[in-house]
């Protein structure tokens, strides 16, 4: 399957230059945390300066994605990602060389121009395959693992370059890169879907059917959010701070496995039966990592928990992607997207916070409540959100 997907003319061009482009986005926080504290000494600033990026990041994807579809992808994705990298730039410059703290804030929101790459690779897929379910339920199942693949490698990458070389060399690849894979990215004109300077329907909020899926979207980014300060809180609070990370990132290959073996398997029956089915699995899958740290308390235990509790997150991710592909209107289709990557970050920042009080005011254990309840609410919203409303594309 995935063989016939990269034999059509462009597609692997356009995959190469998307997958470098992407890579950053799981260096960029991290590169940024370890930068701005170990020049300012302040993990508080760090933190700040990251949420502020995110926060701009959700307020301006959806504006930039709604040109993006108007103008067409070359037009719009390369400005935005030039001040994206002139922001990086800056903000480099600016710890490098002891600005005022306000000059963080104020050149990381500048990064919230880059564009939404995954959506932008989804939408040529479904500009490509169109009509072909099957060929595009295969094509979301690699774009969702190669996500999980970059917020998998993209970390570890930055804490080498950053350890390695200098504190700013994370942020200095990663913006190279961006700029790099998005310039490949653009020139292959061929696969691009056509600019839609009219759309035929209305604004995707507007759509019903949409809102519900957005607000499960939070939901499920509250699951990443949550799972990821948990497990680093207690790989903390039992001695093993040091390979929070790599533990962490079994969660992320047992997510991208997922995903690979699901985009193999012929999608049956309506994508909102699939997602009620994909959103139960999540909830009970993410008890395992909850019984493995409250009631075995060992961190190898853990980490062979988050293995099957990670290869839930991908195919909801993709059934839920494809189900918003169906119901957002025509030529809107990179806005509906950047508004589903604006939910994720919502539910991320949510469910960190809400994980890391768990954590630090309960048993070490206790953060794993948060990503239960995120998954229980999540179901709670699919199932209603799964009845097909009459004027969508499904």
């Amino acid at each position: 399957m995935y063989r016939h997907l990269f034999s059509l003319p462009g597609t692997r061009a356009f995959t190469a230059g998307n997958l470098i482009a992407r890579l950053p986005a799981g260096m960029f926080s991290v590169s940024a945390v370890v930068m701005i504290a170990g020049s300012r000494g302040s993990y508080a600033l760090a933190g700040a300066v990251t949420a502020t990026g995110l926060a701009a990041t959700a307020l301006a994807g959806p504006w930039i994605a709604r040109l993006t579809d108007r103008y067409g992808q070359s037009r719009t994705a390369v400005p935005a990602t030039v001040v994206a990298f002139l922001g990086s730039l800056s903000l480099l410059l600016c710890v490098r060389y002891g600005a005022p703290d306000w000059t963080l804030f104020a050149a990381y929101a500048a990064t919230a121009t880059t564009p939404n790459t995954g959506g932008m690779s989804r939408a040529r897929w479904a500009h490509l395959l169109v009509g072909d379910t099957e060929a595009l339920h295969t094509a979301n199942s690699f774009e969702q693992a190669a996500d999980e693949l970059c917020f998998m490698l993209g970390p570890a990458l930055a804490a080498f370059l950053c350890g390695t070389f200098f504190p700013e060399a994370g942020t200095l690849v990663g913006a190279v890169l961006l700029l790099t894979g998005m310039l490949i990215f653009t020139a292959q004109r061929s696969t691009e879907p056509p600019p839609s300077p009219a759309p035929k329907g209305g604004l995707p909020l507007r759509v019903p059917g949409i809102r519900p899926l957005l607000a499960g979207f939070v939901a499920t980014g509250a699951v990443f959010g949550s799972m990821e300060v948990a497990t680093l809180a207690y790989a903390n609070a039992t001695g093993h701070r040091a390979v929070g990370g790599a533990v962490l990132a079994l969660q992320a290959a047992g997510s991208c496995a997922a995903g690979l073996l699901y985009g193999r398997l012929k999608p049956t029956g309506a994508p909102e039966l699939r997602l009620r089915w994909c959103l139960l699995a999540m909830s009970a899958l993410m008890t395992l990592p909850l019984l493995a740290a409250g009631t075995l308390g060992s961190l190898p235990a853990l980490a062979a928990a988050l293995v099957p509790a990670g290869t839930a997150t991908a195919p909801t991710m993709v059934t839920a992607m494809t189900l918003l592909q169906h119901r957002t209107p025509e030529g809107r289709l990179n806005e509906g997207m950047s508004l589903a990557v604006t939910g994720l970050l919502l539910g991320i920042a949510c469910g960190s916070a809400a994980g890391g009080w768990a954590a630090e005011h309960g048993s070490p254990a206790a953060g794993f409540v948060v990503p239960v309840a995120a998954a229980v609410t999540a179901l709670s919203i699919g199932v209603p959100a799964s009845v097909r409303r009459p004027g969508t594309r499904c």
